[in-house]
């Protein structure tokens, strides 16, 4: 009857842990977290309005980035990350070398270069830049560099859909939810 009443206790934990055990999925963050695009934000954000959704994330980026390939190969691969974000963001890359024309969030033609160094003011790479569906940069929701991993970059995420960024920093958010 004891081993009964022990393995009754043990259940319901067993049942909660189990969850947090089990594998993440992993998939390409090319095919899975980035969306597909013809470099006309003007007509992105128009396609994000009508999905209804919290703005568009934009990853500025370089091929020679170690930290963009880390965190290509250790977040922006997880099925839960790339579920979170798709379905509160559209996701475009933006190589900051690249000389492939764009249309900017205004309407202006430019090149995916220019719009990184001149409009963003990137000089340092992977920078995560959030915009509202009017094309304005979310200025407290930019994160230069690599994430700590999976979960500060879900933070990030929370930090934007739940609009945390009007009231107090990132560094701030994450510190009271990671309870440091």
């Amino acid at each position: 009857m004891r081993r009964f009443s022990i393995l009754l206790v043990l259940l319901p934990l067993l049942a909660a842990i189990s969850p947090a055990l089990a594998e993440v999925e992993s998939r390409s963050a090319e095919t899975h977290f980035f969306d597909q695009t013809f470099g006309d934000f003007t007509e992105e954000l128009q396609t994000a309005r009508d999905a209804g959704k919290s703005g568009i994330l934009l990853m500025f980026e370089m091929d020679e980035c170690p930290f963009c390939h880390r965190m290509k190969q250790t977040v922006l691969n997880r099925s839960d990350v790339q579920d979170y974000f798709k379905a509160h963001f559209l996701i475009f890359p933006v190589d900051i070398e690249g000389d492939i024309e764009i249309v900017d969030f205004d309407g202006n033609t430019t090149t995916q270069k220019e719009f990184a160094f001149e409009q963003h003011r990137v000089r340092a790479t992977p920078v995560f830049s959030f915009f509202d569906l009017d094309g304005q940069a979310l200025k407290r929701a930019r994160l230069t560099g690599a994430t700590n991993g999976p979960e500060e970059f879900m933070l990030l995420g929370r930090y934007v859909v739940d609009k945390v960024y009007e009231d107090q920093s990132f560094t701030r958010f994450k510190r009271q939810e990671m309870g440091r």
